[in-house]
């Protein structure tokens, strides 16, 4: 690849990165871990991540079951669950926390399918604009430097191969995201 390309070719790849994660924290009806990745439990003041001061384990394909290494984390993880956007309600015994997911109904199925597209839509147009910085990066090039048309168009042609190769990942993970969450 041309070096000229690289700096592109990494943007891409973060563009993809974050809908990938952004992907992981839609929650299909089924538990899935990831989706406690953002809740931030307040550990001796600090914001600390939930993964850090518990162990988190999916025990049941709709039930995600917490358990803090401390006792006294119980309390703040629940209201820190609470607090959070994620609209489940944590029980606890007084050592654990268990997370029931509820069966999603098919029109709240066909919203996050619709909430998939849309990211997914998204994430196309940030590759889409870095190709664009690319192009003019280029055609800068052209004008300052002794660089021939030719090679100007090898480098948009890259660019556009490249554009080509994320958009289709793009369209292969929101796929089997719809897929997850319409399946029921």
């Amino acid at each position: 690849m041309d070096d000229r390309l690289v700096q592109y070719d990494e943007k891409m790849g973060k563009s993809l990165e974050n809908l990938v994660e952004e992907l992981a924290s839609i929650r299909a009806g089924r538990a899935n871990p990831h989706i406690l990745d953002k809740i931030r439990v307040d550990y001796y003041g600090t914001p600390t991540a939930l993964q850090q001061v518990a162990n988190v384990s999916v025990p049941e394909p709709r039930m995600i079951l917490i358990q803090p290494w401390e006792a006294s984390l119980v309390k703040e993880i629940e209201k820190a669950i609470l607090t959070s956007d994620l609209g489940l309600n944590p029980n606890n015994d007084g050592k654990t926390i268990r997370l029931v997911f509820p069966e999603l109904t098919e029109e709240r199925r066909k919203e996050l399918a619709k909430d998939v597209k849309k990211k997914g839509e998204n994430a196309k147009v940030a590759i889409r604009n870095i190709r664009r910085e690319a192009n003019d990066s280029f055609k800068k090039l052209s004008k300052s430097s002794d660089i021939s048309e030719d090679e100007i168009k090898d480098l948009e042609d890259d660019a556009q191969k490249m554009t080509d190769k994320y958009i289709g990942k793009i369209e292969a993970a929101v796929e089997a995201k719809t897929k997850e969450v319409l399946t029921v």
